[in-house]
């Protein structure tokens, strides 16, 4: 078996394909596209919470569980993808392993669609008005108590 530049071929024109793709949406975009600058378009946006107020604000405890959530499910497509790799040569090895095999990978997709229910019944993903209300009602608490503990200890021991 020797190495050959050939072989590297279909990889080398996936990347020029997935490049030009990229490079014709941005220029398509740009030569089509709208060009009305309006100041909704032009504020900032930032993961799912409008830009108002101070940068050093505290945020909603939902915006870290969505983070987290996402960090936690894309972990565990990581782990789904060399078992989908090596299960047909595990599953060669005889019924009884490709069973084992298979029967262990749906105990994993099944917790993970009970953690996927919790978190769905939770409300973690819930980002209508009354949750951003909320969200921005419990920052503002979290501020008020922090501005009271600054005050408290600016004061002098009696």
């Amino acid at each position: 078996m020797s190495f050959r530049l050939y072989d590297y071929l279909p990889i080398l024109l996936m990347f020029i394909v997935a490049a030009g793709f990229a490079v014709g949406n941005v220029l398509l975009s740009q030569l089509v596209g709208q060009r009305k600058r309006t100041r909704t378009k032009l504020m900032p946006y930032e993961c799912g919470k409008d830009p108002v107020g101070s940068a050093r604000e505290r945020f909603s405890v939902k915006f870290y569980l969505v983070g987290m959530i996402f960090i936690l499910f894309d972990i565990e497509v990581i782990f789904l993808v060399p078992w989908a790799a090596v299960f047909k040569s595990l599953a060669s090895q005889g019924d009884a392993m490709r069973r084992f095999v298979y029967l262990e990978m749906m105990v994993f997709v099944g917790l993970l669609l009970a953690g996927y229910i919790y978190v769905v019944k939770k409300g973690a993903f819930d980002w209508n008005e009354r949750a951003r209300r909320d969200a921005e009602a419990e920052a503002k608490a979290l501020h008020q108590l922090e501005a009271r503990r600054a005050l408290q200890q600016e004061r002098p021991a009696a």
